[in-house]
């Protein structure tokens, strides 16, 4: 069976790049670090056999050329966003939309760009666990959602748009417009990094190569297990 789950992924600017992580990251390691950790997740999600495709809506030219390299596509980010509309649910819609249009009624997965520690292994078992039209998976503290799964097919086309509602309280959102909530034990997958703490607890769990790396640059020492492209950090962040 070809896989029929194409994944959407949206990055703003590097230039505004996360400013909760000023507490245990200098400001020029901040884009970097959006970066790298972007690029782990891509390449966990191109390394997924059920993913068709992963599309990259962004308007940096940085990350697009970092991302077609991993074997996504870039999709822009729309000029227009409608009242009350995020910035980051406007791309994710406007992603969808375009893989939507090149591909048909395929299945839709939105990913955060912010999971590090994020294994293949962990999106294969939950596009096999999630057997719901809307499927959402929380992050590590259960209010935020880190995916959202949306079948294909069906006569009603709003139902199947992605109808992205990531941000605060998202969770809750996603399930009171009609998601269930897949549960799983997928730690890299829930663990999102918004701040210092989150991304101890990233480098705990493994994180992949990029961040990795970057993470020695500057000074986090790092020891390699397992398959050898994750690692656990053996001093703090802080």
């Amino acid at each position: 069976m070809h896989p029929s789950v194409h994944a959407v992924i949206a990055v703003k600017s590097l230039g505004l790049a996360k400013s909760r992580l000023a507490d245990g990251l200098a400001p020029e390691y901040r884009p970097r670090l959006v970066l790298a950790m972007l690029e782990d997740t891509v390449t966990a999600a191109v390394s997924t056999p059920a993913i068709a495709s992963v599309t990259v809506v962004t308007p940096d030219p940085t990350v697009a050329g970092v991302v077609r390299a991993l074997g996504a596509r870039v999709h822009p980010e729309p000029e227009v966003i409608a009242p009350h509309t995020s910035g980051l649910n406007a791309a994710l819609a406007a992603g969808a939309e375009g893989v939507r249009r090149a591909h048909g009624a395929v299945d839709l997965l939105a990913l955060q760009a912010d999971l590090p520690a994020l294994r293949a292994a962990e999106l294969g078992e939950l596009l096999r666990s999630a057997r719901h039209h809307r499927s959402v998976v929380t992050d590590h503290d259960g209010s935020g959602t880190v995916a959202l799964l949306v079948r294909g097919g069906g006569d009603d086309p709003l139902n199947a748009a992605l109808n992205p509602l990531f941000g605060p309280d998202s969770a809750r959102r996603h399930i009171a417009g009609g998601a269930v909530e897949v549960l799983g034990e997928w730690p890299g997958l829930r663990q999102d990094v918004d701040t210092a703490a989150d991304l101890e607890r990233a480098v705990a769990l493994g994180v992949g190569r990029a961040t990795s790396a970057l993470l020695r640059e500057i000074g986090v020492s790092q020891a390699c297990h397992g398959t050898g492209d994750r690692c656990r950090a053996e001093s703090s962040l802080s």
